[in-house]
Order: structure tokens, then C-alpha cells, then sequence
């Protein structure tokens, strides 16, 4: 037990490879970890009904603070009763800080010690966004775990600007802590920074975590780094993060990044690309993965996935989904985004499997075979 309203319970380590079983807690339920969280960036993750994402069994799903602030405003969030209430989920909710976005619009001049000027991508208007003042949507929003304002550098920077930059995340973190106003049913997360050097990385961790938090996130990684850099960083971070505290990796959801970072440790990962994908035909699958609107599948009388039991593989052929697809249904863009949820959900399950049998590697050596062929 804690006194945080989120919390980590170890449960595993895996011997062949050091991957942790666990649960996080939170004030609206456990989530076993390792943990792949479906993203709902504007309050809802897109072609999907909450029951249905629930149904695939995520405990927990992102939105975003950039998206929600723009509209319809974090002050009618509240009003709603908070996110859980507006949106009609019933599991736990992550926002993130706003940051990646708004970096995203901003030019280098317009980041300063304040925070960061930008113009919206709605209608152009102008903005600060501060730690302050993302911490304050946040708080409206009502998110069991809520992220630190952090600067998150673009790949590849220099090692003089990086350093700058952890450093200036740090300062923003503590301004986060001093502006956090629902510690007892929020829990904050800090951000480790420090782009891709190693004695940053360890740098930003060491000041990270020595802020008493109850949780830490690794953020600026698998933003178009090669894999090996990503994996070289994490082994240097995840050593040196506490061990009774949840890790969570930020903006990560392929196969091989969700398993490589369980591996390393990391409990928690997000990210749109189930999603995306789907939204445009694409689905990732045992076999590694398919463009449903090739030509290749219009008289595939097979569902998408032979070792898949959803709802779209069970019911559907690939077929059928393409001609959908082709004829712009949305139904069509609907099943492709379920299995690909279903799809990556399913794998972490599986990864949990492996952690609790001591087998992640043999694991991860079948799933690659199968997945990557001959490639």
C-alpha cells in the first residue's frame, strides 16, 4: 500500500531476463503491467466506444492535455465532472502535459524559462503554455495520473542544448510540484530527458527521481532515433529508476518496442499507432504486417489474422474489410482500428505469460520469427 493515490505493486521478475509482473492502482482501478495504454487523444479513442475499448481489456487510456485545452476547454471538462464522467470511462485515464504538441508548433525562439509561445492549430491564436498552467488543465481534467511540463528536445540535438534542456526540465518539474493542487487523487509523473547521451540520460534520472514522486516517465525516445539508440538509452536509464515506483515509457506501441522495452523494464507504454494505422487500412498481425487495401486481398476469404480471435477476425474477411475500405465505410476503418488494439493488448498479455513463466526471451525470439519471417 501507499500513501499516493497511484501506486506500484511488484509481483515478478522475470529470471531469464529482469522484466517486471506487476499492477499499478489507481483511484479507478489496477492495471496489470507491463501495460500498453490505447490513446484517446480528444477524449476519445478514435472509431472506438468506451465499452468496446474496455471489452479488449485496457484499464487505462491516455488523452491530451493540447487537444482538450483547445477545445472544448479544460474549465467544461470540469463542469462535466472530469474526464471519467464526460467521456463515460469507467477505467483509469493518463493526460500528458501538452508539451509534445505545443513543442511541435513552436519555433526555438519561442521556448523561454517561462514556457513555451505558440499558435494554436485551430484558428492560429496565440498561447503560453507554462508548468503552471499545465498543471491547472490537468487538475480541471481530473486524470488519475497526470505528466510534468518537460521540454522535449528534437532528435538529433546537440550535446550543449540536451544538457540545457534536462536542466530546464528539471526547473519546470519542481514549478509542476509547487502547482499541483489534487495530490491526494492525482498523481504526478516527472519526465526523464536527455536526449540520446548516455551521461545525460543518467544526469536527468538522477534529478528526476530525486524529486519524491510516485511515478517516473522516459520521454524524448522513439521520436526517429534507430531502435539500438533507444534500447542503449533505456539501459541506461532503467537501472537507476526506483524499483517500487511505475516506469513509463512514453510514445511507444510497435511489437518490438513494447517487448524489448519490457524487457528493460518499463511497465507502461502508449501510443496512436493501433489507431492510425488502422484508420488507413493497415493492421498489424502474427505474421507481421498487412495493407488491407492492397489489391492482394480482395478475394481473401480469410480473416486478417488467422491467429487472431476478435471481433473484426471472427466475424470479417479481409475481403470483405477492403471492399469496405475502398468504398470509404467507416465500419471498415472501425474493425481495422479494433483488431489493432485488440492486437497489441493481446500481446502484452502475453508478455505478462512470459514474465511469470520466466520466459520473455524464448518469448521474444518465437514472436520475432513469426513476425518478421525471413526478413
Amino acid at each position: 500500500m501507499s500513501n499516493y493515490p497511484v501506486w506500484y505493486e511488484h509481483i515478478h521478475t522475470c529470471k531469464q531476463t529482469g522484466a517486471r509482473l506487476g499492477r499499478v492502482h489507481t483511484p479507478h482501478g489496477t492495471i496489470d503491467t507491463p501495460a500498453f495504454m490505447p490513446v484517446g487523444t480528444q477524449a476519445s479513442v478514435k472509431g472506438m466506444s468506451p465499452d468496446e475499448v474496455a471489452s479488449m481489456g485496457a484499464g487505462i487510456i491516455l488523452s491530451n492535455t493540447y487537444h482538450l485545452w483547445m477545445r472544448p476547454g479544460s474549465e467544461l471538462v470540469a463542469k462535466a465532472g472530469g474526464l471519467h464522467r464526460f467521456m463515460n470511462w469507467k477505467g483509469s485515464v493518463l493526460t500528458d502535459s501538452g508539451g509534445f504538441q505545443v513543442f511541435s508548433l513552436a519555433r526555438p525562439k519561442d521556448i523561454v524559462e517561462e514556457g513555451v509561445h505558440f499558435r494554436s492549430h485551430l484558428d492560429g491564436s496565440k498561447h503560453l503554455l507554462t508548468p503552471e498552467k499545465s498543471i491547472k488543465i490537468q487538475n480541471d481534467l481530473g486524470a488519475d495520473i497526470i505528466m510534468a511540463f518537460d521540454e522535449c528536445c528534437p532528435y538529433p540535438s546537440t550535446h550543449d542544448y540536451s544538457a540545457r534542456s534536462l536542466e530546464r526540465t528539471t526547473r519546470w518539474l519542481d514549478r509542476c510540484i509547487d502547482s499541483h493542487k489534487r495530490p491526494d487523487d492525482q498523481a504526478l509523473f516527472g519526465i526523464i530527458q536527455g536526449n540520446m547521451y548516455g551521461d545525460l540520460r543518467a544526469e536527468s534520472t538522477k534529478q528526476i527521481t530525486s524529486r519524491e514522486l510516485p511515478g517516473y516517465a522516459i520521454g524524448g525516445l522513439s521520436v526517429g532515433e534507430p531502435a539500438n539508440l533507444m534500447y542503449e538509452m533505456l539501459d541506461v536509464v532503467t537501472p537507476l529508476m526506483p524499483e517500487d515506483k511505475p516506469r513509463y515509457l512514453m510514445g511507444v506501441g510497435t511489437p518490438d518496442y513494447l517487448i524489448e522495452g519490457s524487457i528493460r523494464g518499463i511497465d507502461m507504454f502508449d501510443c496512436v499507432l493501433p489507431t492510425r494505422m488502422g484508420r488507413h487500412g493497415t493492421v498489424l498481425t502474427s505474421h507481421g504486417r498487412k495493407i488491407i487495401r492492397d489489391k492482394q486481398y480482395a478475394e481473401s476469404f480469410e480473416p486478417m489474422d488467422d491467429n487472431c480471435d476478435c471481433y473484426a477476425c471472427k466475424n470479417f474477411t479481409s475481403a470483405y474489410i477492403r471492399h469496405l475500405l475502398k468504398a470509404r465505410e467507416m465500419f471498415g476503418q472501425r474493425l481495422c482500428t479494433w483488431h489493432n488494439i485488440h492486437f497489441l493488448l493481446n500481446l502484452m498479455e502475453k508478455v505478462r505469460e512470459a514474465i511469470a513463466e520466466d520466459c520473455l526471451g524464448d518469448f521474444r525470439d518465437s514472436f520475432y520469427k513469426e513476425y518478421y519471417g525471413n526478413r
